[in-house]
């Protein structure tokens, strides 16, 4: 190997082990600045050599190009379920087959069931090559490039093994809050659990999407024969998978008798809320390999396991009123007022009742007895009605006509489920509005909390997003407990902010459907606050990645003269308004690349993929995966398939890879 390879594979293997440390063991080893150092190496040296781009390297995890579908994978061993024991008596009843089956010489591995999406894993001398979905256990779905985004799962093993692994993706309590509040936040349909979660974002066709939800993995099984493996329990196959650099879950006991199963349960029937990630029961099997062949299996699930399923928690409460609140983009939101009661170990006096659908469709009142469940044992939900407790004197609930903040007429934009309140002066979305410009992902105005903003236009200090350029020390040391350096610091602090880059300004103008990444990316294209303002849709939809709901959202807002004049006042006070980042520049010429859509398909035979798709990056050409209207160009090697037929029927520009060279060496 040459220098520039050694280095490569020398980052590879350091990310990797850095990676497993902080996402596997969760004992980081070095420093997140360490890390983002030597992955933008990689990256660097990546670009300038695509050909020594691994499959297994820690850049492909990012998500690649869209899918067109989930391909069918027959599973080489069936992922088969589980029975299921509802109670006490189910679980002696499991133990008195098994100790009929085998003798009282045995022990049960005590396992928490993750409530997630079951997954198998497929490594060829080590390196990750399939990953699919259960399905139906015998038939389940292709979804590697999903799959691949999840940082827990290794890319790479520590030995260069041919094996099938199984266990489950799931979404982390925390991802999932993030997600649902992010969702509140656009007016979308909120996911019901963190299992729901982790399961649509494994089946979205963006791998990035996937990539942008944090999902986990816990591999709990072989796949096939784990004697084969020289090992002969389950309890030393989990280790054995340790060992090979995956996650397993270590909250698992290995148990003589079923009282010590029982005691397992009622420990972990206890401590659920406080773990980081959602169980729905426990799993219990018989420990040795041979035990387990004794036993053996029914059509549909082995004999030598049960899973044991909690009972789902729900209570029952009244509800004495309907809170009404508005979020920054304008969504009402419905929140039911609770007379107090205990749910999975936590005082609940509030629950979620999403929209103005879910409480026409379950006909909750005023003063209904309620059941009251926490879904995913993390947001209260109202899910049904004691109809025979209702009192004499109920009516149906209405949802208000007005805004209850500012009362101007709240509307329900066709195609969502959310009602929303347009008025732009309203103060609810006012102050939602300015904590969301400040916070730390936008404008990241440190000291700038939820009760300042809430103290400043009170106070009538600030009526929009300019008027905080404005503040002094001297207003400020007015506010409840802010002190003089407190007030210095934040007038700092806000001056400072002046100096981000647009795109920051772009996210903290809380436009809808438009986030981080896609604030950057029109940032970069644009470069100015004004060229912006002045895009139209198809410019917008013309660069990659900006589709037709982000492109007509930025339109309609940046053509609202409210939002223009903030922004102008802004500009006035000294807010940058050009992007700071770094931009390839590629003179067009006669270039055919620059600025261009362009997909690759079929089987080049001179060039790689990553080297053609390197080759017209840098010559200012966007490589996508899928053709559609906006593709310019298809680049067909051999046996190009549907890639080509749709191009050909949508009259797009096709280029054998011949034609592909003969452009390169004119242009290079």
């Amino acid at each position: 190997m040459n220098e520039i390879e050694q280095r490569i594979v020398e980052l590879n293997k350091l990310l990797h082990e850095y990676g497993h440390a902080y996402y596997v063991l969760d004992k980081p080893v070095v420093a997140d600045s360490v890390y983002d150092q030597l992955l933008h190496e990689l990256i660097a040296l990546e670009e300038a050599n695509p050909s020594l781009i691994y499959p297994d390297s820690p850049t492909q995890r990012v998500g690649g190009a869209v899918v067109e579908g989930f391909k069918k994978v027959t599973h080489d061993y069936p992922m088969l379920s589980l029975s299921n024991a509802f109670n006490e008596e189910d679980l002696r009843e499991f133990d008195r087959k098994v100790r009929q089956a085998i003798g009282d010489n045995f022990s049960y591995v005590c396992e928490l069931k993750i409530d997630g999406l079951a997954i198998s894993l497929k490594y060829e001398n080590g390196v990750f090559v399939q990953g699919a979905t259960r399905g139906d256990g015998v038939v389940g779905e292709d979804i590697t490039a999903n799959l691949k985004t999840i940082r827990a799962i290794p890319l790479r093993l520590k030995e260069p093994l041919t094996i099938e692994v199984r266990g489950e993706a799931y979404m982390p309590k925390k991802s999932f809050e993030k997600l649902n509040t992010l969702r509140a936040e656009n007016g979308e349909e909120l996911f019901a659990n963190p299992r729901n979660a982790a399961a649509g974002s494994l089946r979205q066709l963006d791998p990035k999407i996937a990539a942008s939800r944090q999902l986990s993995t816990f591999i709990y099984a072989i796949g096939g024969d784990g004697e084969a493996y020289g090992i002969d329990g389950h309890a030393e196959m989990l280790d054995y998978l340790e060992g090979l650099g995956f996650p397993s879950n270590k909250e698992r006991q290995r148990c003589s008798t079923i009282e010590d199963v029982l005691a397992f349960i009622e420990k972990w029937t206890e401590n659920r809320p406080n773990l980081a990630y959602e169980i729905d029961g426990i799993v219990i099997k018989v420990d040795r390999y041979a035990q387990q062949d004794e036993l053996g299996y029914t059509a549909k699930s082995p004999r030598w396991a049960i899973a044991y399923k909690f009972p789902a928690e729900e209570v029952v409460t009244t509800l004495f009123d309907i809170d009404l609140t508005v979020g920054r983009t304008g969504v009402v939101t419905p929140t039911a007022i609770l007379s107090p009661v205990q749910v999975a170990g936590t005082t609940v006096q509030r629950a979620s009742l999403h929209n103005e659908d879910l409480i026409r469709d379950k006909d909750i009142r005023l003063g209904d007895t309620v059941i009251i469940r926490k879904a995913g044992d993390i947001i209260p939900q109202v899910v049904g009605v004691i109809l025979e407790q209702r009192p004499e004197d109920s009516v149906p609930y209405v949802m208000p006509e007005n805004c209850p903040v500012c009362e101007s007429e709240l509307i329900r934009i066709e195609g969502e489920v959310a009602l929303r309140c347009v008025n732009p002066a309203c103060f609810a979305q006012v102050a939602e509005s300015i904590k969301y410009f400040v916070s730390r992902n936008a404008m990241n105005i440190d000291g700038l909390g939820d009760k300042v903003v809430e103290q400043l236009l009170r106070a009538d200090l600030i009526h929009d997003v300019s008027d905080l350029y404005h503040l002094t020390v001297e207003q400020l040391v007015e506010l409840e407990r802010m002190g003089e350096k407190s007030a210095a610091n934040l007038v700092n602090a806000i001056q400072a902010s002046k100096e981000n880059s647009m795109e920051r300004l772009l996210i903290g103008l809380g436009i809808r459907h438009v986030g981080e990444k896609a604030a950057k990316i029109v940032s970069e294209e644009f470069g100015t606050m004004e060229a912006v303002m002045a895009a139209t849709e198809e410019q917008l939809v013309a660069i990659h990645e900006i589709g037709d709901k982000m492109a007509s959202s930025l339109v309609e807002y940046f053509s609202n003269e409210d939002a223009r004049a903030v922004i102008g006042r802004l500009a006035e006070v000294g807010v940058n308004m050009t992007y700071k980042g770094k931009k390839i520049e590629v003179a067009v010429g006669d270039n055919p690349f620059a600025g261009k859509t362009i997909v690759l398909t079929g089987k080049l035979e001179q060039l790689t993929r990553n080297e053609a798709k390197a080759k017209i990056e840098e010559l200012g050409g966007i490589v996508t995966g899928s053709v559609s209207k906006k593709t310019d160009l298809v680049i067909a090697g051999a046996d190009a398939g549907s890639k080509l037929t749709k191009a050909e029927q949508l009259g797009i520009e096709v280029w054998n890879e011949d034609g592909l060279i003969e452009q390169l060496n004119l242009v290079q």
